[in-house]
């Protein structure tokens, strides 16, 4: 008889097997959140590529010398180059099945600014490079999506975005962020009650906490916030393994929005 715990060690060995050579796209890199996914999801067996402006970038380049993932170039704000990058994909390694928007799209005259200080042609560069572009990153992913068939967990795939805490509440002088995050929230709802029941799962997941990713010398720390002491910043692996665990749930019990933050983060 099967003990609780060889249950749950066998169904965690049937993910892994089901996920297996699943081609994962995330669209936006960078040494947080875009690489520790590129990082575990390649670790589990699957084909990952990564998309940036900059695929030059050289924390990039060590994810493919390291792990073997593909980098793209690709402006996720261009219809035109959404469209051409899931072109390539699929032509290159096959249609995904796991999809990562994680875009935060804010530019930097942006950040700090009142609603009467806010320029106006940053405000709708933020509102393209974040809401607009998850929106052209969603759509190409839903037309081919559709067409893969069902895996043994009943999905054709999953697209995740990667939101934040400005999806929940809106905070003094970041208007335009504000507006992109809730944008995003909006567009994810949309896209979960179209899509769940033609098989696709639709995640928004909003980071409520500065980022701490590895640094050179070994700490975890965020360009703003300093760093890490006693796990007070989201570890960008964790929400990574977060990402991989929205993928391998089962139908049955698909989650829409999970809200991560650290235990001493005050909501």
């Amino acid at each position: 008889m099967l003990t609780t715990k060889r249950i749950r060690a066998n169904n965690m060995n049937q993910s892994k097997h089901d996920t297996a050579r699943d081609v994962a796209l995330i669209v936006g890199g960078g040494p947080g959140i875009s690489s520790s996914c590129a990082r575990l999801f390649a670790e589990s067996g699957m084909r990952v590529c990564v998309a940036a402006r900059n695929p030059e970038k050289a924390v990039l380049e060590t994810l493919e010398k390291m792990h073997g993932v593909r980098r793209y170039a690709c402006d996720a704000s261009e219809p035109v180059a959404v469209e051409k990058l899931f072109e390539n994909v699929v032509q290159d390694v096959g249609t995904p099945r796991l999809v990562v928007h994680n875009i935060d799209g804010r530019v930097p005259g942006i950040f700090r600014k009142s609603v009467i200080e806010a320029d106006p042609v940053m405000a709708l560069e933020t509102l393209r490079n974040a809401a607009f572009s998850a929106f052209l990153v969603g759509q190409q992913a839903a037309r081919l999506m559709l067409g893969n068939k069902l895996d043994t967990n009943g999905a054709k795939g999953t697209i995740i975005f990667t939101n934040a805490s400005a999806a929940l509440k809106g905070f003094p002088s970041s208007g335009a962020f504000a507006m992109a995050c809730h944008a995003k929230s909006g567009l994810a709802q949309s896209m979960a009650r179209e899509l769940m029941p033609q098989g696709i799962h639709v995640a928004n997941v909003p980071i409520d906490a500065a980022i701490g990713w590895t640094q050179e010398d070994g700490t975890r720390a965020h360009r703003l916030a300093g760093t890490t002491v006693d796990d007070n910043m989201a570890d960008p692996d964790h929400i990574a393994e977060t990402y991989l665990q929205l993928h391998r749930q089962h139908r049955s019990t698909w989650a829409f929005e999970v809200v991560l933050r650290p235990w001493v983060e005050k909501w």
